[in-house]
């Protein structure tokens, strides 16, 4: 008999089946199994957003997804105030978990070179104001007092108190030992297929068998668009492969987060010294697994401007540089119950997914546990998609 027909052999039947094993559906399958529930989780091992993150803790709006997709814009402004909430979530799971994440609250610097860039900071900062964020707009010698080591293109920033970053390579390590001391089931380097209804339930096929599940989390990103399509949902994930960097340690430099304007720039030191350059410059996916990979064009444009910006890291060596996989939808995240198919959740966090990936997972934990989320979720709702189907 054919895996398509027999049983998986490590998992045959579960209450729960997560899929998806990066910070969103890791921390669902936690704050399940800490509710006595029984939870497997099933993630395909490609590098994908979590374990290619570069650990930036995002409130503000990003200048860079303003720009290339203006039509979100209205959802990101909604979906804004949960970024704050995102951001001390991480701070109480560090604590939850009695971890040290090397996190950092020192707010986060969007910077301008020009003044239409610091025009177009304050009219941002308004807005954000008004949904709840600490942000304030710093000329260039408000700027020297803080963070004396820009270079002198830069004219002066926003300053957002709500930001800070951390290390994901500690979080995701410290997250992975907390489910398993749970005992949630992890079956890793392998791939769910075709999500079938079963009586009051799901089978979900895989390559070492079919598994059998009360109830199905989608909580792989931007392949959640693939896995709900078989079943006749419509969940618009698209993949957005992004280039990364990071450089050999330093004595402490950058306190803050640091984000551009008008280009595609973060940078942040963590506590080892080392500093992470990222910031959106683009990758592309290779093979039909849709391997994420470096572009050469990429690296030489990205450590060019991070060392325009901060021209104190130029004599550093960029130590290792790959790529990863952002998901973008339509500036919102999509959370909840899928009305047409019960039982059928999705956890997909907004542009930003690992700032909101805990929250996003505690959110829809709780719709699952029949309990009132604290936050009004119907703006996330996977419905607002239904008339695409």
């Amino acid at each position: 008999m054919s895996a398509l027909q027999t049983a998986h052999p490590l998992l045959r039947e579960i209450d729960v089946l997560v899929i998806g094993g990066g910070v969103v559906g890791s921390c669902l399958a936690g704050f399940l199994a800490g509710e006595g529930r029984g939870v497997g989780v099933i993630d395909d091992g490609r590098i994908g957003g979590s374990n290619a993150n570069a650990g930036s803790l995002h409130a503000q709006m990003q200048s860079r997804f303003m720009r290339l997709y203006p039509e979100n814009v209205a959802g990101m402004e909604q979906q804004l105030p949960l970024y704050p909430k995102g951001v001390r979530f991480w701070q109480a799971l560090q604590a939850k978990l009695g971890s040290d994440f090397d996190l950092k609250m020192t707010g986060g610097f969007m910077v301008a070179e020009s003044q239409d860039q610091l025009d177009f900071l304050k009219v941002k900062a308004q807005k954000e104001r008004e949904l709840g964020l600490d942000v304030e707009i710093l000329d260039r010698a408000a700027l020297d007092r803080i963070a004396p080591y820009f270079g002198p293109a830069v004219v002066g920033a926003e300053l957002c108190a709500n930001e800070g970053k951390l290390n994901p390579l500690l979080c995701n390590a410290a997250i992975r030992r907390w489910i398993k001391d749970l005992g949630v089931v992890l079956l890793e380097g392998e791939r769910a297929g075709q999500i079938r209804r079963e009586g009051a339930g799901f089978t979900v096929q895989t390559g070492r068998g079919l598994i059998k599940a009360g109830r199905v989390v989608l909580a792989a990103g931007s392949g959640s668009a693939d896995l709900g399509r078989d079943i006749g949902v419509v969940i618009p994930a698209r993949p957005e492969p992004l280039h990364m960097n990071i450089t050999e340690a330093t004595t402490p430099l950058i306190g803050h987060l640091i984000q551009h304007a008008d280009r595609m720039i973060t940078l942040k030191q963590l506590g080892t010294g080392q500093i992470v350059i990222g910031g959106g410059w683009p990758a592309h996916l290779t093979g039909g697994r849709g391997y994420p990979t470096v572009e050469l064009a990429s690296l030489i444009a990205n450590v060019t401007l991070a060392q325009h910006m901060v021209p104190r890291i130029a004599p550093l060596r960029v130590i290792r540089t790959w790529a990863g996989v952002n998901t973008s939808v339509d500036g919102r995240g999509v959370l909840g119950e899928i009305e047409h198919v019960p039982g059928l959740f999705a956890a997909i966090p907004g542009d930003a997914g690992y700032t909101l990936g805990p929250l996003s997972a505690h959110i829809v934990a709780q719709l699952m546990l029949g309990r009132d989320p604290g936050e009004d979720v119907s703006p996330f709702s996977p419905g607002r998609f239904a008339s695409g189907a």
